[in-house]
């Protein structure tokens, strides 16, 4: 009798214990049962070029670019270059956005271009004589990859770029999102 009540404590204690294994990893694989936060895994942008072609195709087409290649903060920027534009001019402008620190580079552009309805440049000249508008859209706002950048008389000032990542908020104004980019060129109109 008594091996039988040993036997029998030991089967349920095994049984006990296998389910007690089993009953923690089953906890260890329930999902929470608070959503995680779905978080947008932003592309690095280690080069931005903007490449103006005059609408009438008279004037030479501009192009400057800002590259660096660690990306925010380590070494300071390899390229920076001013925007050199012609007065009384309408430029066709197109921006390209790189990820150079792969191999072969990635085109951020593309992603923008597909991710249209939750981005837009945003262009704020001062004291240059340009005005800026986007050309492209997501079918209800602008995006801003392409605009038209018309001068007027001659002029020294700056234009501050900014790429917003705007997912659920876009309006058609720069004020909702973060920032992806954001660049100060010097700007000369001749």
């Amino acid at each position: 009798m008594k091996r039988k009540n040993s036997l029998w404590i030991s089967s349920v204690s095994i049984v006990l214990l296998i389910t007690g294994l089993y009953s923690c990893k089953k906890d260890e694989q329930k999902p929470s049962d608070t959503p995680s936060a779905i978080q947008n895994e932003e592309e690095l942008i280690t080069t931005f070029t903007i490449t103006l072609a005059d609408a009438a195709g008279v004037q030479p087409t501009a192009v400057a670019t800002f590259r660096d290649t660690d990306g925010e903060g380590g070494n300071t920027p390899t390229t920076f270059d001013y925007i050199v534009l012609q007065s009384n001019t309408t430029y066709n402008a197109t921006i390209t956005l790189l990820n150079e620190s792969v191999a072969p580079a990635e085109n951020i552009s593309e992603e923008v271009h597909e991710e249209g309805d939750e981005h837009i440049f945003c262009f704020e000249p001062t004291n240059s004589n340009v005005t800026i508008t986007r050309t492209d859209s997501d079918g209800t706002y602008g995006i801003g990859l392409t605009s038209d950048w018309t001068t007027g008389d001659a002029s020294s000032g700056t234009v501050l770029i900014s790429l917003k990542h705007q997912p659920g908020v876009k309006n058609g104004t720069c004020e909702p999102g973060e920032t992806d980019i954001e660049l100060l060129f010097n700007v000369e109109v001749q």
